[in-house]
């Protein structure tokens, strides 16, 4: 792909967590990199910021100059820069029709699936860059790029089968699940558009073995299955699951490849690590590297993110999926086993919340307690046949509804662990939470 150093990239949309891990990666390439978006803060503008991209705010008069001009895909032609930048002939290019091209001046890994993408694309950046160069973008807005990269890793969204303009060496497949209601017709749509997202893969997929629409891909390339069964091409055994994080053993055609160490809880990452594995071992990398980077991981933005504030601890965490609910909460039990687990959730777009309603009320109840914030909508829906209060009459560990301004129920609660989980801006609810809790605690010692 031809990209002049004599051009800026003007991304539109520029605080999208995959724009902004792209933005990274050019400036870091060397590259003249510009762009804009809404002013309200986003957590993906800090490492722009800290690189001295220009962000401004949404404008036709940004669009002047010799421009390249990359579309966030949320933003339709008629959005006033893409509509000027049109309107002077520059070039527009969405941005996953930039990343198509971009990517085959690499080996290339897509990271997908439903979800359990972000951490999986971040355990493998982090390996492959401590072995080889390797440039990476990860769908918490970190990218980066490195000159003369072998590898490049990222993250690949099914949403609006955005993923198809890609077509890479390797693609490592999480899962096939039910998501984007909005979008998706049911569970054969999402799968269809797997099974043709599979057919562009170069060399091989790695999937994980006990999803049984991933047993059904039909693919020319090899497709390597990996979990913890004997079914699988990649095998954990003697998995040591306990509070300082998981170890295991992995087996392939029956060989004993290595033992690996993963300083991260709940049994989905070590499926994530597998995966991560499988992919180093089918490129020849050394097993003993591998393990040594996996050891100094230390997680991804927005995944099991926590702290301590006074006698809690706070956990933030990007779950929106019945699926990572789960996860969240059974890797919450490992890391605290001795403790409460509460659950504060905030879902995110009316479609999902009642196209998973029961799901969602199942995955919650793995708590001990379970408290709700408003459904967030999104730039594609803002109301919905449904209301917070439909999930929380489904919930039988609770289900209050708190406001942001009336946090005090959560004070009830001493030594315990409080998830604050959602997609949209439950991170207010968490940062007023922790100023309440500081203040409440402070004052009463």
């Amino acid at each position: 792909m031809e990209i002049h150093k004599n051009n800026t990239y003007h991304f539109v949309g520029i605080k999208g967590s995959g724009m902004s891990s792209l933005a990274l990666l050019l400036h870091q390439k060397g590259f003249n990199v510009q762009g804009s978006d809404v002013e309200e803060y986003f957590f993906t503008q800090h490492e722009l910021e800290k690189e001295n991209v220009s962000i401004m705010p949404f404008s036709e008069k940004n669009i002047d100059g010799d421009l390249v001009v990359i579309a966030g895909n949320a933003f339709p032609d008629s959005h006033v820069e893409i509509k000027a930048a049109l309107k002077k002939g520059m070039p527009v290019i969405r941005y996953h029709k930039f990343l198509g091209q971009f990517i085959n001046d690499y080996t290339s890994i897509a990271v997908t699936g439903s979800h359990g993408k972000t951490s999986t694309t971040g355990m493998l950046a982090h390996v492959l860059s401590g072995v080889a160069p390797t440039s990476y973008l990860i769908g918490d807005g970190t990218g980066h790029g490195v000159p003369g990269a072998q590898f490049f890793a990222f993250e690949a969204c099914e949403y609006r089968r955005h993923f198809l303009s890609y077509e890479p060496d390797y693609a490592i497949i999480t899962n096939i699940d039910f998501d984007h209601p909005d979008y998706y017709k049911g569970i054969d749509d999402v799968f269809d558009a797997f099974q043709t997202f599979s057919s562009g893969v170069k060399k091989g997929i790695v999937a994980f073995g006990d999803d049984v629409n991933l047993r059904k891909l039909k693919t020319t390339v090899p497709i390597y299955y990996y979990g913890v069964t004997d079914k699988d091409d990649f095998q954990a055994i003697n998995i040591e699951r306990t509070t300082e994080g998981s170890r295991f053993d992995v087996l392939h055609n029956e060989k004993n490849i290595g033992h690996f160490i993963v300083p991260a809880y709940g049994l989905h990452n070590v499926l994530n690590a597998l995966g991560v594995i499988s992919i180093a071992y089918l490129e020849g990398l050394n097993m003993k590297e591998v393990s040594h980077e996996l050891q100094t991981f230390n997680g991804v933005k927005r995944r099991f993110s926590e702290k301590q504030v006074n006698d809690m601890i706070v956990v933030d965490d990007y779950a929106h999926h019945p699926a990572e609910i789960k996860a969240t909460i059974d890797a919450a039990r490992q890391k605290y086993p001795g403790k409460e687990i509460i659950a504060v959730f905030q879902p995110h777009t009316f479609t999902r919340t009642i196209a998973l309603l029961d799901e969602f009320a199942e995955s919650l109840d793995l708590a001990d307690k379970v408290y709700l914030c408003d459904i967030f909508g999104s730039a594609r829906e803002d109301a919905g046949a449904v209301k917070i209060e439909d999930l929380g009459n489904k919930v039988s560990k609770g289900g209050q509804v708190l406001k942001v301004e009336n946090l005090s129920p959560l004070l009830d609660y001493h030594e315990a662990v409080v998830i604050f989980m959602g997609a949209g801006d439950v991170q207010k609810f968490e940062a007023a939470y922790e100023k309440l809790l500081s203040s409440t605690r402070k004052n009463n010692m």
